[in-house]
């Protein structure tokens, strides 16, 4: 088992935007990068009635993105992703050497 280190928020605050929590539902958002730790691989968590959980947790650098990890994230590409991130997070710049924490989740079997 990996070592990972505390979760610095809880799960249920992963995913809140009402635009991210529809594109989760609908299949379009599999990941979410946080500079914490919301969750840790196979814990759950809510949307709107629909069961998720965590199936994988890794550090990225915000350098290492590609379109493809925007479109995890339900976006239609990495510029348009961190256009909306640098206005969702007043003062934020984009520095490609910060470390993110990647959670990738899906929609469990059951839900």
């Amino acid at each position: 088992m990996e070592a990972y280190p505390e979760k610095t928020c809880s799960i249920d605050r992963l995913v809140t935007h009402p635009k991210l929590v529809a594109a989760a539902k609908a299949g379009m958002k599999t990941q979410q990068r946080r500079d914490g730790v919301y969750g840790l691989p196979g814990e759950t968590f809510d949307l709107e009635g629909i069961t998720f959980v965590v199936t994988n947790l890794t550090r990225q650098r915000l350098g290492d993105m590609t379109d493809e990890h925007a479109q995890a994230e339900g976006y239609p590409n990495l510029e348009i992703y961190k256009d909306i991130i640098l206005k969702m997070h007043s003062g934020m710049t984009w520095n490609t050497d910060s470390l993110v924490w990647v959670h990738t989740f899906a929609a469990k079997a059951d839900s």
